[in-house]
């Protein structure tokens, strides 16, 4: 009877093993299952975002060509086109409605962004410009040029460029910005926009979205500038920038110093040194740059500084009587003249401020003072000069730098020169406004010079006058002087600033 009961038992437990090991199998089957889908979904998550980094790079790519063709001095510059092809002449606006075109198709593609039934039809237009033209599509006359990338030598690299389409440049008013860039005048008008220069219907404080931003034809009309790429796969991305040059001010003298009252500028020409001359007569053509007229060879701000620079004074010992002939420009010599209008940017130490800060957003290279001249990029003077914008924060001494530097120099602190250098562009000595110089030399200055104090000595603002600038140099001094450039100054612009960026919803 024991043995009995003993196989029954055991027949009843027999298959459980093998419930057991399916079970188990079955598990384990859910858990690949699970690593599989996990592993595709992970893919395909890594792939979405290869795919909108790369997109959004590519589109980013098209708003930096077009902000560096924008610079006057860029190899590829909008401005080395033929006049009024592309962009309006210098000191023309670009008027609303009229967009203009970068064009960057793939092999084979035709790209025509004002062309409805075309696959990279400007749509975002129409939903910005539509109320403001009266029209959702760009003009089929919109003038367009090509991206850098289908030109050579890019276009014979063995690999293809950013995969943008076009970009697009337009100006804006405020009712395409639905922005009221000046509440003073209450409405939200069709007036291009500017920035840099507040009218006086915007006076500071500030307190619209965009400081400087204003409707109103004073500072650097603000561009909307517009990027779309498209990968192969179908992604899109639609990015955007508002920019605005750096409006620098028009140098009426080769030599600016600025003052606003009695006794706030000492000058000391070189007494030994028969071949140095401040001379504003334009020279020196640079590309197609044709030189202008001549301008005054020293610039003041008020008649008591005018004295002071030829006669002495305030620490100065001015022009030698028997050097003064060679200070010639537009008038006669000693061509020391009251500048009769005085530019926005100059009238006030906050104003000039306001410019410097501008130039340091967009400077190539900041350096941290005291510096010297090996401080200074090579890439700017040697093998290949290359105009760049170079700010010292602080003191910067020239002394055995025997170069011959290009673009714009902005010293915040005492400039000190040795002639054995020489400079084409534009020098701002804007800060503690101290120029020296005792050695000497053959070197020469082409563009214009501008020497400002606008900070005391512990770095705080001046207000509302300029302190004392100096331009202070010894009697034995060497170098041949100043001559003035507006091709040198036009070549030397600094870049162009963003306003604002975001990308578009499509």
């Amino acid at each position: 009877m024991k043995v009995q009961k003993t196989r029954r038992k055991r027949q009843k437990e027999a298959g459980i093993a093998l419930l057991i090991a399916i079970f188990i199998l079955l598990l384990i089957g859910v858990a690949a299952i699970a690593l599989v889908v996990s592993s595709g979904t992970e893919s395909a998550l890594a792939g979405n975002y290869r795919s909108s980094t790369s997109v959004y790079y590519a589109a980013v790519a098209g708003l930096e060509e077009a902000r560096s063709r924008l610079r006057s001095n860029n190899p590829n510059s909008f401005s080395n086109l033929p006049p009024g092809s592309f962009l309006p002449p210098p000191g023309t606006p670009l008027a609303v409605c009229n967009p203009v075109y970068v064009l960057n198709p793939a092999p084979g593609e035709v790209v025509t962004p004002w062309d409805s039934t075309n696959a990279y039809y400007d749509q975002q237009y129409g939903q910005e410009f539509g109320g403001v033209c009266g029209t959702t599509a760009p003009p089929s006359t919109s003038p367009n040029t090509t991206s850098v990338w289908q030109n050579s030598p890019l276009s014979s690299l063995p690999f293809p460029g950013p995969p943008y389409k076009w970009v697009r440049i337009s100006a804006v008013t405020e009712q395409s910005l639905k922005l009221d860039t000046c509440p003073n005048d209450t409405s939200i008008d069709a007036t291009l926009v500017f920035y840099g220069v507040l009218s006086p219907l915007c006076p500071p404080p500030n307190p619209y979205p965009i400081p400087g931003l204003n409707d109103r034809a004073a500072g650097a009309q603000v561009l909307e500038v517009t990027a779309l790429a498209v990968l192969p796969n179908g992604s899109e991305k639609l990015v955007q920038y508002l920019v605005a040059p750096i409006a620098l001010p028009p140098f009426s003298a080769t030599l600016t110093m600025a003052g606003q009252t009695a006794n706030s500028v000492a000058f000391s020409a070189p007494q030994s040194n028969a071949n140095y001359r401040i001379n504003g007569g334009d020279q020196d053509a640079v590309g197609s740059c044709v030189p202008g007229p001549p301008v005054d060879a020293i610039g003041v701000f008020n008649g008591v500084d005018e004295g002071n620079v030829i006669n002495g004074g305030n620490g100065g010992t001015g022009i030698p009587a028997a050097d003064r002939p060679n200070y010639t420009g537009s008038n006669a010599a000693p061509d020391v003249n009251v500048i009769a209008s005085i530019p926005p940017t100059l009238q006030t130490p906050a104003q000039l401020e306001a410019l410097v800060q501008g130039i340091i957003q967009v400077a190539d290279v900041v350096i941290p003072g005291p510096a010297t001249g090996a401080s200074l990029p090579s890439s700017m003077y040697s093998p290949n000069p290359n105009p760049m914008t170079v700010v010292v924060n602080g003191d910067l001494d020239l002394n055995g730098w025997k170069h011959t530097g290009y673009g714009l120099l902005l010293v915040r602190g005492h400039l000190n020169y040795d002639p054995d250098a020489s400079w084409d562009g534009i020098v701002m000595v804007v800060g503690q406004g101290i120029v020296t110089g005792t050695k000497g030399g053959t070197g020469v200055f082409d563009g214009a010079l501008l020497i400002a104090k606008t900070l005391d000595a512990g770095g705080n603002l001046l207000s509302p006058n300029f302190g004392l600038a100096t331009m202070l140099y010894g009697t034995n001094m060497g170098g041949r002087g100043m001559r003035y450039s507006s091709c040198w100054i036009q070549a030397s612009q600094p870049g162009i600033r963003i306003l604002s960026f975001h990308e578009i919803s499509q």
